[in-house]
């Protein structure tokens, strides 16, 4: 399903990204303030629906300038990935996630005792490990919270700003 969405959005921008351009640019002229909070909202939500935030970036790419897309961006992992922290157990995240991979749960939160900072920025910045993962075992074991947003904006931050500056350069360059 993901697969012919992005399909889709890509024949979109690279065949109709005039009329697709001029279409939603009209629904986001009459402000970048409420483009960019429906953005945010989009963003912050995705911690209930487990979509990579990368879907959303790439949707962004078109409309905003570099590094307001990296900072909305962040704003949004920042919301989500507290969402995450907070309410692991309450979104029963907790039986998902040990249902579905136990044995890398276990291995994740004996690293995760030892070696806090490092695992959290390594594991946000391996865009093909989910994130969510990451920010529900350091809810559950109630890892510092400061350490675990550090590392995950440290994590995050890195990696967007490289799709982000480079989409730029190749899409307009």
């Amino acid at each position: 399903m993901w697969l012919l969405i992005v399909g889709g959005a890509l024949y979109l921008y690279f065949f109709e990204r005039d009329y697709v351009q001029s279409e939603l640019q009209g629904a986001f002229s009459t402000s970048m303030v409420v483009g960019s909070i429906v953005y945010i909202l989009l963003g912050s939500f995705r911690a209930f629906t487990l979509v990579p935030a990368t879907f959303l970036l790439l949707v962004g790419l078109p409309f905003f300038p570099p590094l307001w897309l990296l900072i909305i961006t962040m704003a949004a992992v920042v919301v989500s990935s507290s969402i995450c922290y907070f309410f692991a157990e309450a979104l029963h995240m907790d039986e998902f996630f040990e249902r579905k991979h136990p044995k890398q749960i276990r291995k994740l939160k004996d690293l995760l005792q030892r070696y806090q900072l490092p695992i959290i920025i390594g594991w946000s910045f391996m865009m093909f490990l989910p994130t969510d993962l990451i920010c529900y075992v350091c809810g559950t074991l109630r890892i510092n919270f400061t350490k675990f947003i550090v590392g995950v904006v440290i994590g995050e931050g890195s990696v967007y700003a490289i799709y982000i500056y480079a989409a730029d350069y190749f899409l307009r360059g």
